[in-house]
């Protein structure tokens, strides 16, 4: 990963030697499970960072709304 040749690099450039496999796996590790674990789309939902998922069925409707919204004929439901 880019964040293993980055720390290898800074490794190197402080000791002269380089990380084994085994090193490199170890800096990786925590790293790939964070991601394993906060890699879902719900993850980012649950913490309210982006509008919610999108139930499949509903996938139709919602880029019907989206695409009506960015056209230039958009013309927005008025409260009566």
């Amino acid at each position: 990963s880019v964040l293993s040749t980055v720390k290898n690099d800074q490794i190197e450039k402080q000791t002269g030697a380089t990380m084994t496999p085994e090193e490199i796996a170890e800096f990786e590790k925590p790293l790939l499970e964070k991601y394993e674990a906060e890699g879902s789309p719900y993850f980012a939902t649950a913490r309210l960072w982006d509008d919610g998922v999108i139930q499949v069925e509903e996938t139709r409707k919602v880029l019907g709304q989206a695409l009506r919204v960015v056209s230039k004929d958009f013309d927005p439901p008025r409260r009566n």
